[in-house]
């Protein structure tokens, strides 16, 4: 398994661990809680499927005091399945709307076939995929949100050749329940969050399937993109 670090293009290559460490900490440069740099650690240290590529990325600064951010690409032989972001936001005074003093928001995207768009049960497959890849690795969260929008593109006069292009989007946010510590098991939920985006990237699971979790069984065979 590999490390949860790798190469990411869109500006995300040769970041620094001096910025990499200013991301971590809160508005202003505030140093972080222990909580949160723990909860940060985790993230860096964590162990994921070698067809995930993580980097760290500038985190939203006006979302929580505190955030941390990663950028992954789904990689089979040179094509990119699929890709998203994970931002892990702390608010030591607590978050109504989140019950909780963690927060974990996403953002995934992948490439689709336009039948397999089409597919009426797809938003709710999808969403499943979501809380199946939680369930599986026995995480508990609260409070969760989302959407999962599908979007069609046809080419027309000069661009007429490409073929139809479709594409799927997860945005969604969950409250991490808090461990020893007041942390989250953050590692955990970024490898969840890695099996999602190995399943709408189209690889098999990297473990035993969850029984919960709803596969299409028209998509597309990786090696096949």
């Amino acid at each position: 398994m590999a490390a949860a670090q790798g190469r990411l293009s869109d500006g995300a290559d040769g970041m620094d661990d001096a910025k990499d460490t200013a991301e971590a900490e809160g508005r202003a440069g505030t140093a972080a809680p222990p909580a949160f740099r723990s909860a940060v650690d985790a993230l860096r240290a964590a162990r994921l499927r070698p067809q995930v590529e993580v980097e760290p990325t500038p985190a939203p600064k006006r979302l929580a005091p505190f955030a941390y951010a990663l950028e992954a690409v789904v990689v089979d032989g040179d094509q990119d399945l699929a890709d998203g972001r994970l931002v892990l936001l702390h608010d030591p005074a607590g978050h109504d709307a989140w019950h909780g003093t963690f927060r974990l928001v996403t953002l995934v995207r992948a490439e689709l076939e336009p039948e397999m768009a089409a597919d009426p049960l797809l938003p709710e497959v999808c969403w499943s995929w979501l809380t199946g890849a939680l369930q599986a690795r026995g995480l508990t969260y609260g409070e969760p949100s989302g959407t999962v929008t599908r979007a069609g593109s046809h080419y027309f006069g000069g661009l007429s050749e490409r073929p139809p292009a479709s594409q799927i989007e997860i945005r969604a946010s969950w409250t991490p329940r808090e461990g020893l510590g007041g942390v989250p098991d953050t590692a955990a939920h970024l490898a969840s969050w890695c099996d999602l985006l190995a399943q709408v990237g189209g690889l098999p699971p990297a473990g035993p399937g969850d029984a919960s979790v709803v596969t299409l069984p028209q998509r597309r065979d990786p090696q096949s993109r």
